[in-house]
């Protein structure tokens, strides 16, 4: 960061505890500004627009925000395409998350709000396990790229959930992948504070990333600029507090990438758990990223180096984010690696913002017969290598 920079940097207040106790310790200049658009050819994909990705830790409340975040430049309307519901391991997580929370908190004959609900698969699976209705908000919900159809139990609202919407009524009020994208949390969740209410048998539920998951494995592919708030446990518990929740659960779950919380409307002030206590634990996260990181890069550049002088044909395998971020922040040109896989059909014949890699089903790659595949997700491995062993094909499997 140039002085000036830092000097502006400094004077950000935290978005979560409205303090001013940032610490900046990741930058990433020029990333793509969206990750998962269709984009339909390589010329605009290679040209796409960046931002520039500056990490603030905050020593306060352990949040860490991209400092340099534009809001300006997002839009998740229309060609926005993230689902993950074509895979199976995805899948059966998805059912056993929706059982759980019915268990959890009595869901049955209930009104279920969504906010960022996708293309609907979560919550017509809490409508359908549950017997209850749902209300879904996604500026993405595109019915004909829905994989569960119409139903009369949700009406889905292709919206972003907004001040117009806090009278809307709900029993339970989940928000999954969602509060990452968003730079003001402390504001956005006293919205939904406020649209809850103060009556203490209505629960939310938010899922995040685990930003313990992403330092611990210095997963530089998982750090993007749609994503410009990460979270720990203690982190996201303590803004909960701050407008007004009490915090019921905490828990992480898919090997850990993903963390958990369910909080009822209060003072913030009922009994603190004992996964809240990680505000050392964070900074010490932050360190050994810090650390770390070069070292990481350079080993995969050097391998991608030794792959092309030894003429490895290389795929990734996962065209969403993680495989977008991997990508630009190694510096991979078409040199390196020309495809891209993924199961989701609809995205076959579209390309990898900022690189241009053409994402290809896995249907191609028995004629392409890839030496080595990338996988962007380790809890995919397993999956992945069934499929890869159905077309016939052996190549050396690695894992970021």
């Amino acid at each position: 960061m140039t002085e000036h920079l830092k000097i502006d940097m400094e004077k950000r207040a935290c978005p979560s505890c409205e303090t001013t106790a940032l610490h900046f310790f990741y930058e990433v200049k020029q990333a793509p500004v969206h990750s998962v658009l269709l984009l339909h050819d390589r010329e605009t994909a290679v040209n796409f627009p960046t931002g520039d990705i500056i990490l603030g830790h905050c020593q306060e409340c352990g949040f860490i925000t991209n400092a340099a975040f534009n809001d300006a430049q997002q839009d998740y309307a229309g060609e926005y395409e993230a689902t993950q519901g074509f895979s199976p391991t995805f899948n059966a997580f998805h059912r056993r998350l929706a059982a759980d929370l019915i268990e959890r908190y009595d869901l049955h004959n209930k009104h279920i709000v969504e906010i960022g609900c996708g293309m609907g698969e979560f919550l017509h699976l809490l409508c359908e396990m549950g017997d209850n209705t749902g209300t879904g908000f996604d500026p993405a919900y595109v019915k004909e790229r829905s994989l569960v159809g119409e139903s009369d139990k949700i009406t889905f609202i292709a919206d972003y959930f907004s001040e117009q919407y806090v009278n809307t009524p709900g029993d339970f009020f989940a928000c999954k992948m969602t509060l990452e994208h968003i730079p003001n949390t402390a504001e956005f969740v006293r919205m939904v504070r406020q649209t809850v209410g103060d009556n203490p048998n209505k629960t939310v539920f938010f899922q995040v990333p685990n930003a313990r998951y992403v330092l611990g494995d210095v997963a530089f592919w998982d750090i993007y600029y749609e994503h410009c708030s990460y979270f720990s446990m203690g982190s996201i518990a303590r803004l909960f507090r701050h407008v007004g929740f009490d915090v019921m659960d905490l828990w992480t779950d898919y090997d850990d990438q993903y963390l958990m919380i369910a909080a009822r409307p209060g003072k913030g002030d009922n009994p603190q758990l004992a996964q809240e206590d990680d505000l050392a634990l964070v900074a010490a996260d932050v360190a050994y990223f810090t650390d770390a990181f070069g070292q990481l890069a350079e080993d995969w550049r050097r391998r991608f180096t030794a792959y092309k002088r030894n003429g490895r044909r290389v795929v990734l395998w996962g065209g969403g984010s993680k495989g977008v971020s991997f990508l630009t922040g190694l510096g991979i040109t078409l040199d390196d690696v020309q495809y891209v896989v993924d199961i989701n059909p609809n995205k076959t014949g579209t390309f990898m913002a900022g690189t241009g890699q053409e994402i290809v089903a896995p249907q191609f790659l028995p004629e392409y017969k890839p030496d080595i595949v990338i996988v962007m997700n380790p809890i995919y491995r397993n999956e992945i290598r069934r499929d890869l062993k159905e077309m016939g094909l052996a190549p050396q499997v690695l894992t970021v």
